[in-house]
């Protein structure tokens, strides 16, 4: 069973091209691994801290394909039933209200209690058909018939019962459903996983994964990153908006700011027209950077040594 995308995939370098035509700026090894996903058919798990673009990374592919992308946010408590199909059962029991009277023709004669139930069971089976189906992601995915990118979001939060039913899953592409059969992948998705590394995932998850980890940037992939996405801001600032935060990222704080985080500051010091970092713009809008007061409340007494080694920084 082949990928249908394969002959639009090219090379590592088209993909990492391609993406960056689609605003996202990407490494080699980004690029490398998705180019190896789709031509081995194996799924991704891409680890990293929050705010690096894991997520954007199944977008990204998702639109580079022109395939539609698939989105299973994972917590805790995730089961089968939310993740691959549920009966409709309020369909189910509407149906049975509308036919109440033509089961009573079916039940007229019957002799006792065997006699009712045979009646009743040659006709149990239309209210578990095709039609009474509610497809959830992974079925979904399996049944999209020109493929499709299945993001399977932050699988560090879902339990490891769950890990071990979708590593079932995963091996096959095909679900088995009692009361229908075994469905098959019509056409096998390209399934990436991310995670946050909240808890340590199995081993047997990821030997069956290629493994990407994607870390903060550094300055100079950061800087071409906010270039593409904030076109305006002067090279100067771009710069010390990136040496700042990377000095922020040295500090022991509770949460480190991430791309995303450094793409919004960049916006915002646009529109208030700053053209050069100072204290005072800085702890106006340090809370766009750092998302707890007490990560705020370390970084404002240091703002000015962190200013002093940002323009000591050849970055």
């Amino acid at each position: 069973m082949l990928i249908k995308h394969q002959d639009k995939i090219g090379s590592a370098e088209t993909i990492r091209k391609n993406f960056e035509s689609l605003g996202y700026i990407c490494s080699e090894s980004i690029a490398t691994a998705v180019f190896l996903a789709c031509q081995l058919q194996k799924p991704i798990l891409v680890e990293g801290p929050p705010g690096v673009g894991k997520t954007e990374l199944a977008k990204k592919t998702a639109q580079y394909l022109s395939s539609p992308l698939i989105r299973m946010q994972c917590y805790e408590g995730l089961d089968e039933a939310k993740a691959l199909y549920e009966w409709k059962y309020g369909k189910q029991l509407l149906y049975t209200q509308l036919l109440k009277d033509q089961l009573g023709d079916v039940m007229r004669g019957a002799k006792g209690l065997d006699e009712s139930v045979e009646r009743l069971h040659q006709f149990g089976d239309i209210f578990y058909s095709e039609e009474f189906l509610e497809t959830r992601p992974l079925l979904q995915a399996l049944r999209e018939e020109d493929g499709a990118i299945l993001l399977i979001d932050e699988i560090d939060k879902a339990d490891q019962e769950f890990e071990a039913f979708l590593l079932e899953l995963l091996s096959d592409y095909q679900v088995s459903i009692p009361e229908i059969g075994t469905i098959k992948a019509r056409s096998r998705p390209i399934v990436i996983l991310t995670s946050n590394n909240t808890r340590e995932l199995g081993d047997a998850l990821k030997r069956r994964c290629l493994h990407l980890y994607i870390p903060f940037p550094d300055p100079k992939l950061e800087q071409d990153i906010i270039a593409s996405q904030v076109p305006e801001m002067e090279q100067a600032l771009r710069k010390q908006v990136v040496g700042f935060v990377n000095q922020l990222r040295q500090m022991a704080l509770k949460k480190l700011p991430a791309v995303s985080e450094s793409i919004d500051w960049a916006r915002a010091l646009l529109l208030l027209n700053v053209e050069n970092l100072d204290r005072q713009w800085i702890e106006n809008t340090l809370n766009l950077l750092l998302k707890f007061q007490e990560d705020i409340e370390v970084v404002e007494p240091e703002i000015n040594q962190l200013l002093q080694k940002m323009r000591q920084s050849k970055s």
